[in-house]
């Protein structure tokens, strides 16, 4: 399979690994500094593109790819709030693909399908209240994170004493602390930590006078969000439309 790469971090860097790896050719790679490969063959020849760059470019780079006629696989969340309805009508009406996900982990597949099945149980006893917290690098500007938001929305529709997330604490590179975890009733507080270069971990505790509950994913590097994501380009290059996650593991569907 022919794969361009459009950003060339640490985490573009590591796709490339496992892509290679896997038997793919890398056929373009697009940074900061040649956008204008955009509109090259060699990126039009591309099966599938995979992007991983600043949330504030990604809606842009999705446009170029698209008008270069290449499929998409992306973990960005900068383009939802504001382009979300557009981006998922093109790919359902419009004839574009886009294989989407916050995050391509494996391991955060399977929690994320824990953390609805506890949500479900937890409906039935109304005195645990739950928060959540998230930590990742200084490097990371979005908070709270993507994952803890899809995680949070898992929630949501499980739990119905909670109607809507809530930013909690945000802990800067710093080490201070701004925000608070007091909220309505209703509310579901998701704090930010961000500190050296964690990859990823994402805290749920259910706590009560009794006792409490936690579960815990935590990432120890970039290798199993690159290998999701070289997953997800390969199943996107056979399929078509708005894709995530519970396209590739059927398991997520379950409940």
């Amino acid at each position: 399979m022919k794969i361009a790469l459009i950003g060339y971090g640490k985490m573009g860097k590591e796709i490339e690994k496992i892509a290679l790896g896997r038997g793919h050719e890398i056929v373009s790679i697009i940074d900061i500094d040649n956008q204008e490969d955009f509109e090259s063959p060699a990126f039009k020849s591309a099966d599938v593109a995979i992007e991983f760059t600043n949330p504030m470019v990604a809606y842009d780079n999705y446009m170029k790819a698209f008008k270069a006629g290449v499929k998409l696989v992306s973990g960005n969340t900068g383009w939802l709030e504001k382009h979300g309805e557009e981006i998922k009508k093109l790919c359902t009406e419009g004839g574009k693909t886009l294989f989407w996900s916050s995050n391509f982990s494996l391991g955060v597949a399977i929690f994320s399908s824990v953390n609805r099945y506890l949500a479900r149980i937890m409906n039935q006893f109304p005195t645990y209240d739950v928060s959540m917290s998230e930590t990742h690098h200084i490097h990371k500007l979005d908070a709270p994170s993507g994952t803890a938001i899809t995680l949070a929305e898992g929630i949501l529709e499980n739990l119905d004493r909670k109607t809507r997330w809530v930013k909690g604490t945000l802990q800067a590179p710093d080490g201070t602390v701004s925000g608070s975890t007091d909220c309505a009733a209703d509310e579901l507080p998701v704090s930010s930590i961000r500190e050296g270069e964690v990859p990823g971990l994402h805290s749920i505790r259910y706590e009560s006078e009794a006792d409490s509950i936690t579960i815990i994913h935590d990432a120890k590097n970039r290798k199993g969000f690159a290998l999701g994501a070289v997953l997800a380009a390969e199943y996107t290059a056979g399929h078509e439309g708005y894709l995530g996650m519970k396209d590739l593991f059927p398991f997520l569907n379950e409940g």
